[in-house]
């Protein structure tokens, strides 16, 4: 009985706080939902008011912009990130299915040339692992409950989500050290080269039918996706970082609900871009290129490997004496 009580005085004390808010701005409501359409408006007026919460938030009202980022979030957001994820493996396993892989020709030499440091591949894994936990992570968190939800009960999409967002939440700072480490080691191997606009006019030579097919166009360290692919990770990774950071961080930066909303889609947009640009370096790294995923396990490849992807970076080292091999 008391559970009853209790109920109907908080019922009465809101309806009571509405009919004060609505009093005090000069004008009497005639029902509850006038009355919720008088204070939407007020709101979006500029109106102030006065609240005795003492939340962290309880200067900050719900504003004209939370609605418009809920319905991008439904309707453009969350369906990007799913085409941008599933989307791009799918076109990939068809594009295999088509046109094959590339192969070397001739075949492994047996050969392993020295390409990059222990240091260097571990900074890669530093920075690939954590941001495939958080493609994964992040998909459930902005689009599980419009694609996965309806379809597991509610025990399991609470589990879900919650797992997620630990996940997400500890794997940001791996991510951004990563991140960092490789923008700043790495971006003197990735300056545009005239050479790149033929690498992309033929497509890396990795199409095996009509024109394209049997073509190797020259490549320095790194060829011309490699470039496009770490520029587009550099930019969108600062993007996403520093969103991430306002997110993850919200009493150390103290946002206004604006800005939290803001860098909510900016952290969304980044995370679809990086999302497919990784699909596409993870397919050529691996499926697409034979031998190209031993450079990112032992730091070697395969002789001929570097003469066929990056001929003139094997020609540089050779001629300068900097050629090395695997013992």
């Amino acid at each position: 009985m008391n559970k009853w009580f209790k109920q109907i005085g908080i019922a009465v004390a809101l309806v009571f706080s509405v009919i004060t808010f609505a009093h005090a701005s000069g004008e009497q409501p005639t029902t509850a939902q006038d009355s919720n359409v008088q204070i939407w408006t007020q709101l979006k007026d500029g109106v102030e008011g006065r609240t005795t919460s003492t939340s962290e938030f309880h200067a900050q009202p719900i504003n004209t912009y939370d609605m418009r980022v809920f319905q991008l979030r439904s309707d453009l957001l969350a369906p990007a990130l799913m085409a941008a994820l599933f989307g791009m493996i799918i076109i990939f396993l068809l594009f295999i299915k088509i046109n094959g892989i590339s192969k070397l020709h001739g075949g492994f030499t047996g050969k392993m040339v020295y390409r990059w440091s222990k240091f260097d591949v571990s900074i890669h894994w530093l920075g690939a692992i954590p941001c495939l936990l958080l493609i994964l992570t992040g998909l459930v968190l902005l689009a599980g409950r419009y694609f996965f939800q309806p379809y597991i009960s509610e025990g399991m999409w609470s589990n879900l989500v919650y797992v997620a967002k630990e996940v997400h939440d500890y794997m940001a700072i791996p991510f951004m050290l990563g991140w960092a480490l490789m923008v700043v080691l790495w971006a003197k191997n990735q300056m545009p080269k005239m050479y790149d606009l033929k690498w992309m006019m033929v497509v890396g030579g990795y199409i095996n039918f009509g024109p394209f097919k049997g073509k190797h166009p020259d490549a320095g360290f790194a060829n011309a996706g490699e470039k496009l692919w770490f520029w587009a990770f550099a930019l969108f990774g600062l993007f996403i970082s520093v969103s991430g950071m306002l997110l993850l961080f919200p009493n150390l930066f103290e946002p206004s609900r604006t800005l939290s909303l803001i860098a909510l889609v900016i952290h969304s947009v980044s995370a679809i871009v990086i999302c497919a640009f990784s699909i596409v370096h993870i397919f050529m790294a691996t499926a697409m290129s034979e031998g190209g995923m031993d450079c990112m396990v032992s730091g070697y490849c395969d002789e001929q490997w570097a003469k066929q992807h990056h001929n003139l970076w094997y020609d540089e080292i050779k001629a300068n004496g900097e050629l090395k091999y695997k013992d």
